[in-house]
């Protein structure tokens, strides 16, 4: 399994150069000035020149690549052209933020997905079957903007007041603040080291941060925060995997040894758990991988809409900004997280069905 392993991490490392590759290609390929985006369209050709030769962005298109592939070997994602900031120390404000939405996400689509599928897949050609597909379907079609946009009007504005109030947007209420953990057990850290950087990006998750740390009122307000952009981003990978479970598992329930099992008088619900479920899960596995591919992309709407202070909103800010180092690190970041999750998945097929477990 190691030797397996190792080998698809030494397959990824050609995918991974043609991310940096192509991330950086369509950074430079975005039409507009980043001197006059970022000083104004006022700004003269001198100082746009000297702000120029600061980001070595006159030199030739080969070399600034040489140099972006260096750094990131080193683990320098270079400095924002925008805020004059490095931007490892944004990624570690802003990163966590995102892989918390899309993790509870990606939790509550596979385990509503999973059950939806499974009580479609039970009852199939029946009334109940017929409206869970159907609700899927419609949950394929809602634009996540919409969804957001409707979600927070009606959790958050119509429902002011009431027991079902949810907040609108942000991380926190005002006045809440995240004291990260090692503040909080009055560890004595070195600012600039290396477990300082580590344990600050640790403590930007504000749920688990807030579960380890003891503040139960942050985390409680963290958690309901969350509820609007999760359900939001979860809809529809949520759906997606309902109409997988629900195939894949009324593929296996038609199986010979399926048949058997019933014949022998095993319950109904032992079949699905011991006999079907386990098969029927690999094409679902692997919906799970492309899903969260899915999710990452999905937060730059959702943070967008629910203001929320993560890569996908930094994103597109820096898009519109012609920020190119911060652009080429948030994808690169997503891309390779993408290849990992899929990674995963290729590994987790072997625990599923060991007739493709690697010798």
């Amino acid at each position: 399994m190691l030797g397996y392993a190792f080998r698809r991490l030494l397959s990824a490392i050609p995918v991974l150069f043609g991310i940096l590759v192509v991330t950086f290609a369509l950074a430079r390929l975005i039409p507009g000035d980043p001197c006059r985006s970022i000083l104004g369209d006022k700004a003269s050709d001198a100082t746009c020149a000297i702000f120029i030769h600061q980001y070595g962005l006159d030199q030739p298109i080969p070399v600034q690549f040489f140099y972006y592939v260096r750094d990131i070997a080193q683990g320098n994602f270079g400095e924002s052209i925008r805020f004059s900031r490095p931007v490892t120390q944004i990624l570690i404000e802003r990163l966590p933020m995102t892989i918390e939405l899309a993790v509870l996400a990606l939790i509550v689509a596979t385990l509503a997905g999973v059950g939806l599928g499974i009580f479609a897949a039970k009852r199939h050609n029946s009334f109940a079957d017929v409206g869970t597909m159907a609700a899927a379907n419609v949950g394929i079609a809602m634009p996540i903007f919409w969804l957001g946009l409707m979600m927070a009007y009606v959790f958050g504005v119509l429902l002011r007041g009431t027991p079902l109030w949810l907040p609108p947007s942000g991380r926190l209420t005002a006045g809440l603040s995240s004291v990260p953990f090692y503040e909080a057990w009055h560890w004595q850290l070195a600012v600039d080291s290396s477990w300082a950087k580590v344990l600050e990006f640790v403590s930007n998750f504000y749920i688990f941060n807030a579960l380890i740390s003891g503040n139960w009122i942050v985390l409680g307000d963290a958690l309901k925060h969350m509820v609007l952009p999760v359900v939001a981003v979860a809809t529809i990978p949520m759906a997606v995997i309902a109409r997988m479970t629900r195939s894949s598992l009324l593929d296996v329930l038609g199986r010979d040894y399926v048949r058997t099992a019933r014949a022998k008088g095993v319950l109904d619900q032992d079949v699905v758990r011991k006999h079907a479920l386990g098969n029927a899960m690999l094409p679902v596995v692997t919906i799970l991988g492309l899903q969260m591919g899915a999710l990452l992309s999905g937060a730059v709407l959702t943070e967008t809409v629910f203001g929320l202070s993560g890569v996908g909103r930094m994103l597109v800010e820096a898009i519109f900004a012609r920020d190119y180092p911060v652009v080429q690190a948030f994808t690169v970041m997503i891309a390779t997280s993408y290849v990992l999750v899929n990674l995963l998945v290729d590994l987790s097929y072997s625990y599923l069905d060991p007739r493709i477990r690697p010798q």
